[in-house]
């Protein structure tokens, strides 16, 4: 069953719109398609013509094509207006649709037979939501529903069979409409440490995918050799982070699950009293988003394994002063209810409470994530949504993945189709918006110390790799073109990857061998779902010394993260690869590099970086 979003009445500009002429309706033309259904499903059955949807309209944003150069503005090292972010009701004024768009797509329903008072307009006027019967969205958009069905769990998803259609008229006011030939995926990026080479994907209602725990090694004994066993105290001699925070009261960090993922309370305090003492009995603060609860007394290890490894980290890092968010998702598109949630578009009820109003973290750290597998309309909408967010000083951490260039071991063939094994690479999303700062994944070598360089790690590959939907923007273009130009394998074709997409990711953090706490056991997990908190908790205490100082947060750190300025900030890693698809990867290397980005932070320098800045 879809659960349906409440949207505010249409009022305002849409009733002025009710005594319009019916205008004379253009031709319809194909807005969004898709070649064939995602990995795992299959045609199953034409949808019930009276089976409710609720179609929503993404609306064409206004200066949506000034959004770069707006955050550029406030996020630049060099700009004169670093760190002056905007405020929330100035986004949304910035960007709302143009009252053209909203008379055009509410006069084409109405002309179309949907009667005026069913159609409702969002809080910013981004969205115009109306429930229609399949019947009805068939005649709307010119298609034919079908219900999908998952070959591994027999989960159904509603779904055009190849595309829709708009009037000519209106396509060019709309972005997307959904339900039609959208598919959601999410996987979580935690893998063993040893042994394994491909992320754990298992499927999600509607589509989308969750995690089933973290796979995990078992130990009997703990062990201070930071080769061998990866705990809070090698991450701290790794990254020299030693720093006692000072304005914890006046900072926030986040932690996304998805689901049924939860973590367990007791596992958390056998972890700090092993490792965070003072830190026994803390728990983070629940965010519900659309439905989402805890059940933290369960000790299923599908569903632990992830958020007992995001908490232990993130918490055990930072210390008992910092209050940590969990926003525990219960819907079917974790990425879309995190947006709606702290950007105010929607409003979803569930039992009147946490309606698009949640309490925002300066830092989000996120370890789910799908692929570039689908129409890009969504991915171009999502990943400029979370630019809006980052305009208001938020920094969005995400955890690049576990398969090098491919997604969950999916690649891509030569006609674009999904295929198990051999075939070009498909990039990760959202890793792959660059309004995200993506993290790879690195080790220490058997045998070395915390002194000697890591490499990226070999029991998985780093994710990482060239978007196929998103172009590469020009603070990244030195570096990339240096890592193109000097060291690309000479066998990958043009069709292999895509040379002038953004690139990821942007840097790495330790995520083999780290020490958890599991369903009572000491074990070995890891994967870029470790290094992603890592990396959100360091920079939770840049945030921490810029607020005390009277300056402000940090927000999206992409471009200075590529500066001359923090040049020297990072480890370089110049060992190991991150094979997939049949190849042998792309190699580590001096400098950027698509297996673990600049490389690991050295927090004191990246401290003073950023202190040093207005």
């Amino acid at each position: 069953m879809v659960t349906l979003a409440l949207f505010c009445t249409l009022t305002g500009v849409i009733s002025s719109v009710l005594g319009f002429t019916t205008p004379q309706l253009s031709r319809r033309i194909l807005h969004e398609h898709r070649r064939s259904a995602p990995t795992g499903w299959s045609l199953y059955r034409r949808a019930d013509p009276d089976s409710i949807l609720p179609l929503s309209i993404a609306l064409v944003q206004s200066n949506i094509e000034n959004l770069e150069g707006y955050l550029l503005d406030v996020s630049d090292p060099d700009s004169p207006n670093y760190g002056k972010h905007w405020t929330p009701a100035h986004v949304k004024e910035t960007f709302r649709p143009s009252e053209e768009s909203v008379d055009t797509v509410h006069s084409w329903l109405a002309a179309d037979g949907v009667h005026p008072e069913r159609i409702q307009l969002s809080p910013d006027g981004a969205y115009i939501r109306v429930n229609v019967s399949v019947a009805e969205a068939e005649r709307l958009l010119a298609t034919e529903y079908y219900v999908y069905q998952h070959g591994e769990t027999g989960a159904e998803h509603v779904s055009c069979q190849h595309g829709y259609h708009l009037p000519e008229h209106v396509s060019q006011h709309v972005d997307l409409v959904t339900p039609t030939v959208h598919f959601g995926a999410i996987t979580a990026s935690t893998t063993a440490s040893r042994g394994l080479h491909a992320k754990r994907s298992l499927t999600r209602r509607a589509g989308l995918r969750r995690p089933s725990g973290a796979l995990k090694t078992a130990v009997k004994e703990t062990s201070d050799k930071c080769d061998e066993q990866i705990t809070l105290s090698c991450i701290r001699e790794l990254y020299d982070f030693n720093y006692d925070l000072v304005a914890a009261d006046r900072n926030t960090i986040g932690v996304v699950e998805v689901g049924t993922q939860n973590y367990n309370e007791d596992d958390l305090d056998e972890f700090f009293k092993r490792y965070a003492p003072d830190q026994v009995g803390s728990r983070p603060t629940l965010i519900s988003v659309d439905g989402g609860y805890e059940n933290t007394s369960t000790t299923d290890g599908d569903l632990i394994g992830e958020s007992n490894l995001d908490f232990e980290l993130v918490m055990g890092l930072l210390g008992h002063k910092q209050q940590v968010f969990l926003y525990q998702d219960g819907g079917d598109d974790f990425f879309e209810d995190l947006l709606s949630a702290l950007d105010t578009r929607c409003c979803k009820e569930y039992d009147g409470q946490n309606c698009w109003d949640m309490p925002r973290s300066n830092v989000i750290s996120i370890s789910y994530g799908g692929a570039e597998d689908g129409p890009p309309a969504d991915m171009i909408r999502k990943c400029n949504e979370m630019g809006k967010l980052s305009l208001t000083g938020i920094t969005v951490v995400y955890a690049s993945g576990d398969n090098g260039m491919s997604f969950a071991g999916t690649c891509l063939a030569a006609n674009g189709t999904e295929v198990e094994g051999e075939g070009n690479f498909l990039p990760d999303f959202p890793g792959s918006c660059q309004y995200l700062t993506a993290v790879g994944s690195t080790q220490v070598n058997p045998g070395s110390t915390t002194s000697d360089p890591e490499s990226a790690t070999s029991g998985f590959a780093s994710g990482g790799g060239f978007s196929n939907v998103f172009s590469r923007p020009c603070f990244q273009e030195r570096a990339v073109q240096n890592y193109l130009k000097q060291h690309t394998p000479s066998q990958y074709g043009p069709h292999v990857f895509n040379r002038t997409g953004r690139a990821y990711p942007d840097i790495a953090a330790n995520g083999a061998n780290i020490v958890t706490v599991g369903s009572g056991e000491i074990q070995l997990s890891g994967g870029t779902s470790a290094s992603a908190p890592i990396v959100a908790a360091m920079l939770t205490a840049v945030n921490d010394a810029r607020i005390a100082a009277g300056k402000s947060p940090i927000g999206w750190i992409n471009p200075a993260l590529y500066s001359h300025m923090f040049a020297n900030v990072w480890n370089d890693i110049t060992d190991g690869s991150n094979p997939a698809c049949g190849k042998d990867g792309f190699p580590a290397t001096s400098g950027w590099d698509p297996v673990t980005g600049l490389g690991t932070p050295n927090f004191p320098r990246l401290l003073s970086r950023f202190l040093a800045l207005p």
